[in-house]
C-alpha cells in the first residue's frame, strides 16, 4: 500500500496493511489518534513526509485527543525513514527496528516541528541520525536492541531559555545506548524525566543520561 496525499485514520476506525506501507514522498499518515493501525510488513516514510502513529496521555505536539487512553497500533517489521519531515511515534509495538536518517524543517520555530518518539515497545534498534528541526527526543521506551542518536539539532528553549532538545529519558535499553555529535547534547532537559536504564553500555554524550 502507498500512500501519496494526506490520509486520516480517525478514532474508532481500524486501518490493517498486509503488506508493506509506503508514505511517498510529501505524503502524510495521521493515526495520531484513537484508531488503531496494523502494518504486517514494513513501513517506509519518503522525503519530506509525515508519519503520525499511535497516542496516549504522554503524547506532545500537536495535542492529541488521547484523554485517558493508550491505542495498540502494531508494526510486524520495521519502520525505516529517509528524509522525513518528522515521525510521531507513541506507544506503537515495532517487532523489528525503528531507523530516521536525515530530514526535518531545518533549524527553524517556523514550522515548529517535533520528532517525538514516545512510550513505544521496540524489539530491534532504534536509530535516528541527522534530523534537524525544533524538537527531538526518546522518552519512555524499551528497546531490546541498541539506541543511536547522532547529529540531530534542535532549536527548543525550555521555560528557562536553556537548549531543550534531544531529552532522552526513562529508557529501558536491553543493548548500547550512543550519542554523538548532537546539539543540544543528549540530555535529560525538563522533561521530568529519569536517567535511562541500559544494559549495555552508555557512549559517548549518552554517559550523562
Amino acid at each position: 500500500m502507498t500512500i501519496t496525499g494526506n490520509a486520516y485514520v480517525a478514532a474508532g476506525t481500524t486501518l490493517e496493511v498486509q503488506g508493506n506501507l509506503t508514505l511517498a514522498p510529501e505524503a502524510c499518515l495521521d493515526a495520531f489518534t484513537l484508531g488503531t493501525v496494523k502494518v504486517n510488513g514494513n513501513i517506509k516514510v519518503g522525503n519530506g513526509a509525515v508519519l503520525g502513529l499511535g497516542c496516549s496521555p504522554g503524547a506532545i505536539g500537536p495535542e492529541p485527543p488521547c484523554g485517558v487512553h493508550t491505542t495498540n497500533d502494531v508494526v510486524n517489521g520495521n519502520i525505516d525513514a529517509n528524509q522525513a519531515l518528522t515521525m510521531y511515534l507513541t506507544a506503537v509495538s515495532v517487532h523489528g527496528n525503528v531507523t530516521s536518517n536525515g530530514g526535518g524543517p531545518g533549524l527553524t520555530f517556523h514550522p515548529y516541528i517535533n520528532f517525538p518518539i514516545k512510550e513505544n515497545q521496540i524489539n530491534g534498534n532504534l536509530v535516528v541520525q541527522g534530523w534537524q528541526g525544533t524538537w527531538f527526543g526518546a522518552l519512555r521506551n524499551t528497546v531490546h536492541g541498541n539506541v543511536v542518536i547522532n547529529n540531530d539539532e534542535g532549536v527548543a528553549r525550555s521555560e528557562d531559555g536553556l537548549p531543550d532538545s534531544t531529552e532522552i529519558a526513562t529508557n529501558t535499553i536491553n543493548g548500547n545506548l550512543v550519542c554523538n555529535g548532537n546539539s543540544p547534547a543528549a540530555q535529560l532537559g525538563d522533561s521530568g524525566g529519569k536517567p535511562n536504564v541500559v544494559q549495555g553500555n552508555k557512549v559517548g554524550q549518552c554517559k550523562a543520561v
